[in-house]
């Protein structure tokens, strides 16, 4: 009996420390499990971080194709009417070239059966001003148009000279004052037989000066008030192509 109690507190200290071993290697699992999880947050946080900056990258392609796409069709519209520019001053040079040749004096085309009775023919100022026109004299012509105007604001001839002055305009790359003057030709004589010959070059001066929508417009103008005119013909065909 004496033995047991002897042996009581050895006992009770073992159980102790067999207590205390056992809750450290707990403390210590517990530590380890929390160390994981933090490393699985850390890693998960990453991966959403590189996700996130892969889908900003993404993005930033995706808005630059856009951007590229956009430039491309704006380049394509800017180079077909490059092309119809250049074929529009190849039959003018071929023309200019045919008028040096073989001088010519251009006179009023009126619809059929319609006189004025006013002018017999061209008059004097207004042919010494096509001539200047047709000896590529532009600067000269605009001049000598202007005047012709001024002199004669009520002749057969006005829509005419007003047109030329367009055309000198638009030859000197002067594409503000060719759209003015060939807007007045259709604004100041819609009947008469230069109106849609100038809202076409109205249209083509637009599409000079990147007015898509404008020049649009003023196609769909020319074959719906024109249908029948040669004009017409040519701006169809300037839409069918877009």
């Amino acid at each position: 009996m004496a033995s047991a109690s002897r042996l009581a507190p050895f006992l009770c200290i073992s159980f102790f420390l067999s207590g205390c071993a056992a809750n450290d290697i707990m403390v210590k699992r517990q530590a380890e499990a929390e160390a994981k999880i933090e490393f699985l947050i850390q890693t998960s946080n990453k991966v959403e971080q590189r996700h996130n900056e892969l889908a900003a990258t993404q993005q930033i392609q995706d808005d630059r194709i856009k951007t590229l796409s956009g430039e491309i069709k704006q380049l394509m519209v800017e180079n077909r009417d490059l092309r119809a520019s250049g074929d529009e001053l190849k039959a003018r040079v071929a023309k200019l070239a045919q008028q040096s040749q073989t001088p010519k004096i251009e006179v009023v085309n009126q619809p059929s059966g319609v006189t004025t009775g006013k002018e017999a023919g061209p008059p004097a100022e207004y042919l010494k001003s096509f001539g200047l026109y047709s000896a590529n004299n532009f600067l000269a012509a605009i001049e000598s148009f202007e005047s012709f105007l001024k002199n004669n604001p009520k002749s057969d001839y006005a829509a005419n000279a007003l047109y030329w002055i367009g055309e000198c305009h638009y030859t000197l790359s002067d594409l503000p004052k060719a759209k003015e003057a060939f807007l007045k030709v259709y604004e100041l004589y819609p009947k008469s037989y230069k109106a849609p010959d100038a809202l076409l070059k109205l249209g083509y001066t637009l599409s000079a000066l990147k007015e898509q929508e404008k020049a649009k417009g003023i196609f769909e103008k020319i074959i719906t008030s024109y249908p029948s005119s040669p004009a017409a013909i040519k701006a169809r065909e300037r839409l069918n192509s877009r």
